[in-house]
């Protein structure tokens, strides 16, 4: 099969692996749109252009964008380089930005033998008109104020689909960040403090002296973090030691709603924090990636990971043993996988100085990939590539539970 172009659809991948390998993407983005000009009527030109905007940051110009591109078509394909395809998934997800969705394709990269199909789905339309033949469907879209209109509508139209849907609707609802940290707030060896929502105008009250943190939910207390309803990648993330610290936050940041929960501080005997990112597939626990840093809000390409050789060895050590934190924290993995209802999600989690396994999040979102350099990242090809085969271990299972076409056709 030949290679895509710009003119056909390619998915986030390409995009992804260019920014990580240091390419100017605003300057591919630039060429996108001098091209798009040209070609105002190819929606996967703009569905492109799109995506590399979310990429520079530009997220209105790129939700403008895209909805160009989805207003001329809703289904997009990223055929596997190998035909005919061992299996073809089918990929219900929503608009939005790079965090909105299971970034699947960024997982299976590198696999030649699966098409992928994309399907948006909006409250109106929930299962786009037309949707192709399939083996299996992953729900890929998060839970939002948006999509939970979607997911409404998917628990009943999914009930007894013809074919495997691997995360359900009900199960995705459960990502969300209180009902997550109540789904897990008793599990022996796990620690994942309460979430709750709080309005701007509590959190006034706070300063003001008419309200406490204590009201927002009993044995809260100083410090805390503090982040909208809605952020991610650390998007206005902060840590508040006071009430004395909410005046400055607000003026900073303009939403309304927030999640508030209590800060742990899990830094190691040698005041470093460390960060591990674990896919859980069928329940089966597998190392993503780990950031060290001298900052409690780690993020894996502000850690210093690529500058510092000492970290990735201290990362190669990690995935090298996982079996040992796999083991040491089977009992709360496993709670986690039941709990939450899903097939594959990943967590962003730390260890406690006593031994705890302190969650921060769990969602089916989350950005798995083997893209780093392997001059600097040797080690990681041969454990991302356990991620991958054991995805589509998931899906070739799953495929082959689908009854016959003359049994059962989803398009129909």
């Amino acid at each position: 099969m030949p290679s895509r172009t710009e003119n056909d659809f390619l998915g986030l991948a390409p995009f992804l692996r260019l920014s990580i390998n240091g390419a100017d993407l605003r300057q591919i983005a630039q060429a996108l749109l001098d091209k798009a000009g040209q070609d105002e009527d190819n929606p996967s030109l703009w569905m492109n252009l799109s995506t590399a905007f979310f990429a520079i940051g530009e997220r209105q110009l790129g939700l403008t964008m895209q909805e160009q591109a989805l207003q001329m078509q809703r289904i997009h394909a990223l055929p596997a380089q190998h035909q005919p395809a061992r299996l073809r998934l089918l990929v219900l997800l929503s608009a939005g930005d790079l965090a909105e969705n299971t970034p699947v394709d960024c997982l299976l990269e590198k696999s030649e033998d699966i098409d992928l199909v994309y399907a948006y789905a909006t409250p109106d339309m929930p299962l786009p008109a037309g949707l192709p033949e399939h083996d299996v469907l992953l729900l890929a879209l998060s839970d939002t104020t948006d999509t939970r209109p979607i997911l409404d509508a998917l628990e009943f139209l999914l009930a007894d689909w013809p074919c495997p849907v691997i995360n359900t609707p009900a199960a995705i609802r459960n990502t969300e960040r209180g009902r997550a940290s109540a789904l897990l707030g008793d599990v022996p060896g796990l620690l994942m403090p309460p979430t709750r929502l709080v309005s701007r105008a509590t959190l006034v009250a706070m300063v003001m002296g008419t309200a406490r943190i204590e009201d927002v939910f009993e044995g809260c207390s100083f410090p805390i973090i503090l982040r909208p309803i809605g952020s991610q990648a650390g998007r206005d993330l902060d840590r508040l030691d006071s009430a004395d610290d909410i005046p400055g936050y607000l003026s900073r940041v303009s939403e309304t709603e927030f999640y508030l929960s209590r800060f742990i501080d899990y830094s190691g005997t040698d005041g470093r924090f460390r960060k591990y990112r674990v896919a859980l597939i069928d329940g089966q626990p597998f190392a993503c990636h780990m950031g060290v840093s001298s900052h409690w809000m780690i993020h894996y390409l502000n850690a210093g990971m690529y500058e510092d050789a000492a970290k990735r060895a201290e990362e190669q050590a990690f995935m090298e043993h996982f079996a040992d934190f796999a083991r040491r924290h089977a009992p709360a993995l496993e709670a986690v996988y039941r709990r939450s209802g899903l097939d594959y999600l990943c967590i962003d989690c730390a260890e406690t100085r006593d031994g705890q396994l302190l969650v921060f999040e769990m969602d089916h979102a989350m950005v798995v990939h083997a893209m780093d350099p392997a001059d600097l990242f040797p080690y990681k090809q041969t454990h991302m590539l356990k991620v991958r085969h054991a995805f589509e271990a998931c899906l070739a299972a799953r495929a082959a539970r689908r009854p016959q076409p003359e049994s059962a056709n989803p398009s129909a």
